[in-house]
Parts: structure tokens; C-alpha cells; sequence
């Protein structure tokens, strides 16, 4: 049963998929599909917050997909995959926060895998997004994660520390962001992005029961319980419930599961029976 005082949380980052007009088709599949797949109950989970569902589609759709989710029978979060720290300046190529505030996005991706392997991002230039963003009210999904040879060599507690520490604000100034629920922590071991592979419900309680601890130490017991934790790798409707089952993993980042309607509503449902 999901930690009542954290719920569960459902995130579907699309990644660069779905043109605007795939977008307009996949809300129109949601919300046709949504009072057949979703069980009796899923209403008041989502109307008490203990469960709460999140899409990250491209920025050219973040606007049409606003639109679009008002019109859904249940409450469906949008978020950006990026933002710059900054809130206006020389940055081609990137959206700030304002920007961003204007269209009604309120929930932002920080430090995902991809941006720091394919794209520069480091531990300094995340964690100055989400201090950023954090300070302007987003709801931050920060991500962490180990590579493969990272694992194989021991190093999954330190990478996690490491990375972690990034999205932190300064012991005693940011434990409001932990407390109402402004700062998601996502683990996704990079050798479990898009491979198929899957940490093992064990894997992943494992990893998140350290990512709990450092938590505590840094913030106190009240801050580490409230903070949602996501496990994100290769997650399916086929093991999503076993994911849920571990005590410390509070949700999901889900790439290619969110792509379509059927099976990310499948595990919007898994996150409904989790609810208490």
C-alpha cells in the first residue's frame, strides 16, 4: 500500500514524439478510453491528491496538450522537459520559467539522463535549474541515475549522493520544497532507459531506500517521509504493480508506456490501486 502521506504519482515523458496532430489524437484516445480502463475509485484518489498523473510532451505541444487535458475526465498534469535558470537573456535554443508560467505550466523535468549524456548537462547546470525553478514554484521531477559500468563497479551510492546533493537546496533553506511536495526525486538507472532491461523491485528499493536516508540526513525524518521518489527504466503496465509494491518507490517516469493511450492509462489504473 502507497505511503498515504505521499501517494503516487504517474509521469509520462514523451521525449521528442508526437507531433501536434498525434497529440490531438492521443487526448482524444485518453479521454474516450479513460472511463472503461480506470477502476471504480480513481475519481476520489485523484480528488484527495493521493494519486496524480503528469505528461512531458515537446515544448511545441506543451500548449495544444494544456488545452487538451482540461477536457479529460481526470485532473492531468503538464510539464516541460527543460528550462533554463534563467528568466530571460542570450539562451537560443532554450524556454524560461516565465515563459513557460504564461502558457500554465507549473511542473518541470530537471537533469534527465539524456540531457546530461547527450546534451551537456552536469550536476552544476541542474542543480541551478531546479533551484531556479524552485524558487519561481515549480514542482521540480529531478532526476538521478547510475550508468551500467557505475553499478558493475560499486558506485551507485556515490553517483546517487553526488547527483542528488545537485538538486538540494542549502541544508535549512529549501526543506519547504520537500514538505509540500514541490521537489520529486526520479531514479532511473541509464542502463534501464529504453534497453528493456528493468531494475528488480529489489533493485529499485534498494536505490530508493538510500535516496530516503540522504533525505534524512540532510533535511530530518519529516522531509525524507513526504518526498515522492519515481522509479524510471523500461516501466510497463507488465511491472508496474510490482514497482509500486515496494515501500520507498512512490510513482513512475515512463517513457515509451506513455506514448499511448491504453497502456498509459493502464498504469494510471495501477497507481489508483495503490492508493489507500
Amino acid at each position: 500500500m502507497a505511503n498515504p502521506d505521499r501517494g503516487v504519482l504517474i509521469a509520462g515523458n514523451w521525449k521528442m514524439n508526437h507531433t501536434l496532430g498525434e497529440t490531438e489524437r492521443f487526448f482524444s484516445e485518453l479521454k474516450a478510453k479513460a472511463p472503461q480502463a480506470l477502476p471504480a475509485g480513481t475519481a476520489e484518489a485523484f480528488r484527495s491528491g493521493r494519486l496524480r498523473g503528469c505528461l512531458i510532451p515537446p515544448q511545441l505541444a506543451l500548449e495544444r496538450s494544456l488545452r487538451l487535458a482540461r477536457e479529460l475526465p481526470f485532473p492531468l498534469e503538464i510539464a516541460s522537459q527543460n528550462a533554463h535558470w534563467e528568466k530571460q537573456g542570450a539562451f537560443t535554443g532554450e524556454v524560461s520559467g516565465p515563459m513557460l508560467q504564461e502558457l500554465g505550466i507549473r511542473w518541470a523535468l530537471v537533469g534527465h539522463s539524456e540531457r546530461r549524456q547527450l546534451f551537456g548537462e552536469t550536476d552544476e547546470t541542474a542543480r541551478k535549474r531546479s533551484e531556479s525553478l524552485l524558487t519561481q514554484g515549480f514542482v521540480v521531477l529531478f532526476c538521478v541515475g547510475e550508468t551500467r559500468a557505475e553499478r558493475e563497479s560499486g558506485q551507485t551510492h556515490a553517483v546517487l549522493s553526488r547527483q542528488l546533493s545537485g538538486a538540494l537546496p542549502e541544508r535549512g533553506k529549501g526543506a519547504a520544497s520537500f514538505l509540500d511536495g514541490r521537489l520529486v526525486i526520479a531514479y532511473e538507472p541509464v542502463w534501464a532507459i529504453g534497453t528493456g532491461l528493468t531494475a528488480t523491485p529489489e533493485q529499485a528499493q534498494e536505490a530508493h531506500q538510500a535516496l530516503r536516508g540522504m533525505l534524512d540526513e540532510r533535511f530530518g525524518p519529516e522531509a525524507a517521509a513526504k518526498t515522492q521518489l519515481l522509479y524510471g527504466g523500461s516501466v510497463a503496465p507488465s511491472n508496474i504493480d510490482s514497482l509500486l509494491a515496494c515501500p520507498d518507490v512512490d510513482g513512475a517516469l515512463v517513457g515509451g508506456a506513455s506514448l499511448k493511450p491504453e497502456s498509459f492509462l493502464a498504469l494510471l489504473a495501477a497507481g489508483a490501486r495503490r492508493c489507500p
